[in-house]
């Protein structure tokens, strides 16, 4: 695997199936906290739900979690997959928001910007 999908970059996966969690080599500079934390999420999703949680960056630098289940797994939660995923978009909101950024600048080469508050 080398990190790419249909022009998506994968930043790390986790498969209940497998019982492994995958974080794409190219990320290994992302500070250790950051990649632990993205490990547990990850994995708590899994043995949670079940199937497989991937995030990927799309061609614009956004992050996204696809989520995907054998199609005879029928343990698979889907709608404990889909609360999920909204939990985890308003918990981690921040992480996500610091990852989309990383990337844009590290990898798009966009300029870094830092977002002021109305006010300001």
């Amino acid at each position: 695997m080398d990190g790419i999908i249909n022009d998506e970059i994968v930043l790390c996966a986790a498969s209940a199936y497998e019982e492994k969690f995958y974080l794409n080599p190219e990320f290994d500079q992302l500070p250790e906290s950051v990649r632990q934390e993205l490990q547990i999420m990850c994995v708590l999703y899994t043995a949670d739900v079940g199937g497989i949680l991937m995030l990927v960056f799309d061609d614009a630098g956004n992050l996204e979690l696809k989520v995907d289940h054998k199609e005879d797994d029928f343990a698979f939660d889907e709608i404990g997959s889909v609360l999920k995923i909204k939990e985890l978009q308003q918990t981690k909101r921040e992480l996500f928001e610091s990852l989309e950024t990383f990337f844009k600048v590290f990898y798009l080469g966009e300029d870094f910007e830092e977002e002021s508050t109305p006010g300001e």
